[in-house]
């Protein structure tokens, strides 16, 4: 079973699984989403229709509709709403596209779920490795920390070996019609991609307006409401001030946004919850590391500790500048996924 989204990265996965013989299902999940989600829209559904037809492969939709919206877009809005900025792809991928759609490919006997993340799975005699992609513009390993031995050893990343322009030029050589097709990085159930307004919308009681104190305690302004604002931000403030000033954090018991200059954006140490590691199990002690911040952050070297109740700390050698609450942590031992966890201080 492939994943299909109508986009030239799953095309490709599923042409390359096609090619090498494997007897492939291509399958589209109906997302919840304010009129249209992009992911699932009906030309998004043309598309990957006529690429099936263009491989020859059975082509169906199924409807998570329901569960999207309880597992990714409530998390969203509740995030937001304990100041927190959160990443939904995160909550798709383990909720959704990895548990039911996973689930649903093993109710139908099918071997492997393949996805076009780029991103490699190699197998060692301690079980499965999760990689980053070769690609190293493209790697979407971050997004796959929450993988366990139990689904690795049924899902593939065809793409994992190959860059984005590789792909590219499969996808003409091939002749399918998504192969000059723009990506989307946009969230695909906001309609608009105003969060602002989807949050206005959505959960009112959220969107608070209070004060913006200095470093003191000083109130200097007011903010429209702390999920319009996350760390490290400094446009927006309308604050006049001799030095520039950004978001250091967000006091959600106060309603109160806290700002400073940019020598007091940086810190060494976070916390992390909801750690998963890929192995199943986490390191006995305290190991090193290289670890993501977020999805586009360089890798920056740290110190991981586990800690009970499903926790980490991790310490970095040099103070980082847009540690969120809400974000991901992913650690990484070369190019191998150690584990990861969401941000909470």
């Amino acid at each position: 079973m492939v994943a299909m989204s109508g986009g030239v990265d799953s095309s490709v996965a599923a042409a390359l699984l096609a090619e090498q013989g494997y007897d492939v299902i291509g399958v589209m999940m109906r997302l919840w989403a304010e009129g249209e989600n992009r992911c699932c829209a009906p030309d998004a559904v043309d598309d990957a229709r006529r690429v099936a037809a263009r491989l020859g492969i059975p082509f169906y939709l199924v409807n998570y509709e329901a569960e999207f919206r309880h597992c990714v877009v409530d998390y969203f809005v509740e995030e937001y709403s304990r100041g927190r900025t959160p990443n939904p792809c995160l909550a798709c991928n383990r909720h959704i596209r990895f548990d039911r759609l996973l689930g649903r490919a093993r109710s139908l006997d099918t071997a492997y779920l393949a996805t076009g993340h780029y991103a490699r799975i190699v197998q060692s005699a301690d079980g499965f490795r999760l990689c980053a992609g070769l690609d190293e513009h493209k790697d979407q390993s971050y997004v796959l920390y929450m993988l366990g031995q139990e689904e690795l050893r049924q899902v593939l990343f065809p793409l994992g070996h190959y860059t984005k322009a590789q792909v590219r030029e499969m996808a003409r050589q091939w002749d399918l019609p998504v192969a000059e097709k723009d990506e989307s990085m946009e969230l695909c159930f906001v309609g608009d991609d105003d969060y602002r307004r989807f949050l206005q919308a959505h959960a009112p009681h959220s969107v608070r307006p209070g004060p913006i104190l200095d470093g003191q305690g000083q109130e200097i302004g007011r903010h429209q409401g702390l999920p319009f604002y996350t760390v490290g931000q400094r446009r927006g403030l309308g604050i006049a001030a001799p030095e520039a000033l950004y978001v250091i954090r967000l006091d959600v018991k106060r309603n109160a946004l806290i700002v400073g200059p940019a020598r007091e954006l940086g810190r060494d140490a976070l916390e992390a919850g909801e750690v998963h590691y890929v192995r199943g199990e986490a390191p006995p002690g305290a190991v090193r590391v290289q670890a993501k911040i977020r999805y586009k952050a360089k890798l920056a070297s740290a110190t991981w500790t586990p800690l009970p109740e499903g926790r980490a700390r991790v310490e970095f050698d040099a103070p980082l500048r847009d540690i969120t609450p809400g974000q991901a942590v992913v650690a990484y031992q070369g190019d191998v996924v150690l584990g990861g966890g969401i941000i909470r201080e």
